[in-house]
């Protein structure tokens, strides 16, 4: 059983629907609240309400995730905001060298997935030309590591001495610094090291591109330093949580430094919202994923999420769900401030890798968990397996086909076995990797949170339990600084 759109993606979850799983039964049971969250979105769209949600600072605050994927005036993705990336795009391509993305949670993950989509591992080892004229792409700010941070550093300073030796000319590098307030400790504390290392540096130029919050009322930390400054700017938007910003200038940003084509990106959210405005659960992609997974856990115990997309570079999306899936829905109290304590845990796995690591533990350990695949179903660039040791007979038999079909076997492999032991599992069908299906897949998997948290009348839109670390954290860096001074 599948629920195929006219693009061709698919959501099967035979695995997950009918006798012993999720059953037409539980669906039928569920038609009120069905309901109920259904309305509650489309005021989302229309007004940017959502019942009972707070900005951290305890405020009523408009939800505008779903407005993202249109491109019209007095919206986010305004023509003049996208103007305005293309004239990024313009600026580093064939003019700056490198570009240093700075930022952690929702303004490094949805980047990441789009630098791996559109570049692969090796795009910083190419030629200019194999890069079409964009620059390198590093991330940073997404830790506090002093090892890595002085690598990159190293790195950066290494490919300047080359520049300058063979090309007589400084190396130019741009540092986006991605944080709304400017005070995240990850993202600024790199910042700052990098910044001051290049600076002195003489071969090296550097430019600095401030992502943050667009108020100039009441300015931020960095909004505050980039006008100071008069650095190029671009918004962290009201409204739109971090782990949904991969659709605002924070991932946008990222996606026109590396020439991903985001006008495409944007088209297949938009396609993928007008399905989901489908009020029959059987046809809205997001509204039947989100009622899978939440009966599988409520009714049937199924509250863990293996995220597990087959192929290398597609790991940094599960990652990126981890976030979503994490922040959205592991809330202590609801929306009535009951404490309910609810969230399905997300989990990172890729195939095959991890078939041969955490399926032991999928197929025979507890059944607490939903594995949710996603596959490409046709590659670019496929490679025939070659037959170049005959005498070998095990290496004879899987040659003289596709590595994408010979992994989709493997997947294949893997759902009927899970299946065949009462592991429910799913599948995201998509018939190529491209912006428009990426496009598709990111914005159904945000509006499925979305319709899980009115089900479970938890607030989707804020992270209270990010707020609390951050409250302890900020006063033992003082007093480390002090006692650090007191030496």
């Amino acid at each position: 059983m599948s629920l195929k759109l006219k693009s061709g993606f698919t959501f099967d979850y035979d695995n997950l629907f009918g006798e012993g799983k999720v059953t037409k039964a539980d669906i039928e049971a569920f038609s009120d609240k069905l309901k109920e969250a259904h309305k509650a979105m489309n005021v989302m769209r229309e007004t940017g309400y959502i019942k009972g949600h707070l900005s951290k600072d305890g405020q009523p605050e408009k939800v505008w995730f779903s407005q993202c994927p249109y491109i019209q005036e007095g919206t986010l993705n305004s023509p003049e905001s996208m103007k305005r990336l293309q004239e990024l795009r313009e600026s580093v391509r064939n003019r700056i060298d490198v570009v240093v993305s700075l930022g952690i949670g929702g303004s490094y993950l949805g980047n990441k997935v789009l630098f791996d989509v559109q570049c692969g591992e090796f795009w910083n080892s190419k030629s200019v030309e194999e890069r079409d004229g964009y620059p390198k792409f590093y991330f940073s700010g997404n830790n506090i590591d002093p090892r890595r941070t002085k690598d990159l550093i190293d790195n950066i300073n290494s490919s300047a001495a080359i520049t300058k030796s063979h090309y007589k000319r400084t190396y130019k590098v741009m540092l986006i610094v991605i944080s709304k307030s400017g005070g995240t400790l990850d993202t600024m504390s790199n910042f700052m090291v990098i910044y001051d290392a290049l600076k002195k540096n003489p071969d090296i130029e550097v430019e600095i591109v401030a992502v943050t919050d667009p108020n100039t009322e009441k300015p931020t930390l960095l909004k505050q330093m980039a006008m100071d400054h008069n650095w190029p700017q671009f918004s962290v938007p009201d409204g739109v949580g971090g782990r949904f910003t991969v659709f605002t200038d924070v991932g946008l940003s990222t996606a026109a430094c590396i020439g991903f084509d985001i006008d495409e990106f944007l088209h297949g959210a938009r396609d993928m919202d007008e399905a989901c405005k489908n009020e029959n659960v059987w046809e809205n992609p997001a509204m039947l994923n989100a009622a899978l997974k939440y009966i599988a856990s409520e009714k049937y115990g199924r509250n863990i999420e293996v995220m597990m997309p087959y192929g290398d570079y597609y790991e940094s999306l599960s990652m990126w769900y981890i976030q979503l899936l994490a922040e959205s829905l592991g809330k202590q109290f609801n929306k009535e401030g009951k404490e309910v304590c609810y969230g399905r845990t997300p989990v990172v796995a890729l195939g095959t890798r991890d078939m041969h690591s955490q399926t032991q533990q999928h197929q025979e350990g507890r059944l607490d968990k939903v594995v949710q695949f996603i596959r490409i179903e046709n590659w670019d660039n496929d490679l025939v397996i070659p037959n170049v040791f005959p005498e070998a007979k095990k290496l004879a038999d899987i040659s003289g086909v596709t590595m994408g079909d010979a992994l989709e076997v493997a997947r294949q492999s893997n759902a009927d076995a899970l299946a065949s032991n009462k592991r429910f599992n799913a599948l995201f069908s998509l018939p190529k990797m491209n912006a428009y299906y990426l496009g598709q897949l990111l914005y159904m998997l945000a509006m499925s949170v979305a319709y899980e948290g009115e089900f479970a009348d938890v607030d989707a839109f804020d992270q209270p339990g990010v707020e609390a670390y951050k409250r302890i954290m900020g006063p033992k860096l003082q007093e480390l600084k002090a006692s650090k001074q007191a030496k």
